[in-house]
């Protein structure tokens, strides 16, 4: 009998596995405000994704096929091939086409405008995202102050009677909101990187092809002459 207790004390205790919605809980209220910043930033990347991925396809031959519209003085083609496109290039170009009389500059400034709408509407949600990759890790943070908070009070309680177990709501609260706002912060962050190269990428496509086209109303005009 006493062989078995000695057996059972020196049996090493069973070991507890945290599992990540444990982890999650034990952040406190915290993790509430920064699981929804991350679900608004997911929800913005991929929606401005989709809608830039859309926005950086271009006809090839959309330029070319402009160009024999305007030779051949097609103007209702032209349009058609702009609104079947229905790109911010094709809408910019389809712009254009609706002030083809005006002299080049103004042509310029008016497709410029259009241009920049365009940009403008890509843009939209962008500073949301940008809040969300600054907001998360400044949560996290105010989690660890307030966790160390928590930990210092359990230790003023205790008195002399302190243990690590006392200690470790504050210390769970410091370490998990830290840790969940420092993630969401990358990860919006990266995203908000990865949709602005993108929109970047659309800018200087839009000034490639007003460039074209301009270069092909000059060439129609002097053809006409």
């Amino acid at each position: 009998m006493m062989n078995t207790m000695i057996l059972l004390s020196a049996a090493p205790a069973a070991e507890t596995e945290l599992s990540l919605w444990d982890m999650i809980l034990k952040g406190g209220w915290l993790m509430i405000p920064i699981f929804l910043l991350s679900l608004v930033a997911v929800y913005i990347f991929f929606e401005r994704f989709r809608l830039l991925r859309d926005a950086s396809r271009l006809d090839p031959q959309l330029m070319e096929n402009l160009r024999g519209c305007l030779l051949s003085r097609n103007l209702l083609q032209a349009h058609a091939l702009c609104r079947a496109d229905n790109t911010p290039a094709a809408r910019m170009l389809d712009k254009g086409l609706h002030h083809l009389s005006l002299p080049a500059a103004e042509l310029r400034a008016i497709m410029e405008n259009a241009a920049n709408r365009e940009i403008a509407e890509m843009e939209r949600g962008l500073n949301t995202l940008a809040t969300c990759s600054g907001m998360a890790p400044m949560l996290g943070f105010l989690g660890t102050v307030i966790g160390m908070i928590q930990a210092f009070y359990d230790m003023a309680l205790a008195g002399n009677n302190i243990n690590i177990t006392l200690l470790s709501r504050g210390i769970y609260t410091a370490m998990v909101t830290t840790v969940a706002g420092l993630i969401v912060g990358i990860i919006a962050h990266f995203a908000y990187n990865l949709l602005t190269a993108r929109i970047d990428r659309v800018a200087a496509r839009l000034e490639a092809t007003l460039g074209d086209f301009l270069e092909t109303v000059h060439e129609t005009r002097n053809t006409q002459i």
